[in-house]
C-alpha cells in the first residue's frame, strides 16, 4: 500500500477514535490528542513538508467536525507538523519511534500545539490568559505523552528496537 494512503487511513481512524471514544477517558477535563501522536510519527518518518500538509489537513477536518474556531486546529496542527518535521532523520527513524525519544517528542509537540491553540482559544476570557494557557497546555500535553507510551512499545516491537536506547 502506498505510504501516503496508509498515513491517511491511520489519520482517519485516529480522528474517529478521537471524536467518539477519547472523551470517555478524560481525566479532570483533559483528553489526549491522538492526532499529535500521528503527526509526530509522520514527522519522524517523512519530514517537514508532508507533515505540515498532513497536520493542516487533519486539523482542517477536525475544525469542520467541531465548528468552534474554524481554522484554529488547522493552524496549530500545521505548525506542530512543521516543528515535528525537524525530528526527521532517515537513518534513525525506526530507532526514534521505538524509544523514549518518541514520547519526549510527543510531549514537546503537544506543548507546541497546545500553546498555539489555547493562546487563541482563550482570548477574551476574564481570568488570566497566561494561567489558563499554561494549565490547559500542561494537562493535555502530559496526558498525550502518557498515551504515547503505547505506540512507542508497538514501534519497538515492530522494528525490534530496545525502547531504552
Amino acid at each position: 500500500m502506498n505510504v501516503r494512503v496508509r498515513f491517511a487511513a491511520i489519520a482517519v481512524v485516529l480522528f474517529i477514535v478521537q471524536m467518539t471514544f477519547v472523551p470517555l477517558i478524560s481525566v479532570a477535563g483533559y483528553t489526549p490528542d491522538l492526532l499529535i501522536l500521528w503527526i509526530v510519527a509522520m514527522g519522524i518518518r517523512r519530514g517537514r513538508v508532508e507533515t505540515t500538509i498532513g497536520g493542516f489537513l487533519a486539523g482542517f477536518v477536525q475544525d469542520l467536525a467541531t465548528t468552534q474556531f474554524l481554522g484554529l486546529a488547522a493552524l496549530s496542527k500545521s505548525i506542530t507538523g512543521f516543528v515535528a518535521g525537524a525530528f526527521f532523520n532517515e537513518n534513525t527513524a525506526e530507532q526514534t519511534l521505538g524509544s523514549y525519544r518518541y514520547v519526549l517528542s510527543v510531549l514537546l509537540m503537544s506543548v507546541v500545539h497546545n500553546l498555539v491553540y489555547y493562546s487563541v482559544f482563550f482570548q477574551g476570557v476574564e481570568r488570566s490568559i497566561v494561567a489558563a494557557v499554561i494549565v490547559s497546555t500542561a494537562g493535555t500535553a502530559f496526558y498525550t505523552a502518557v498515551v504515547a507510551v503505547l505506540p512507542m512499545f508497538w514501534f519497538s516491537k515492530r522494528y525490534r528496537t530496545e525502547w531504552m536506547r
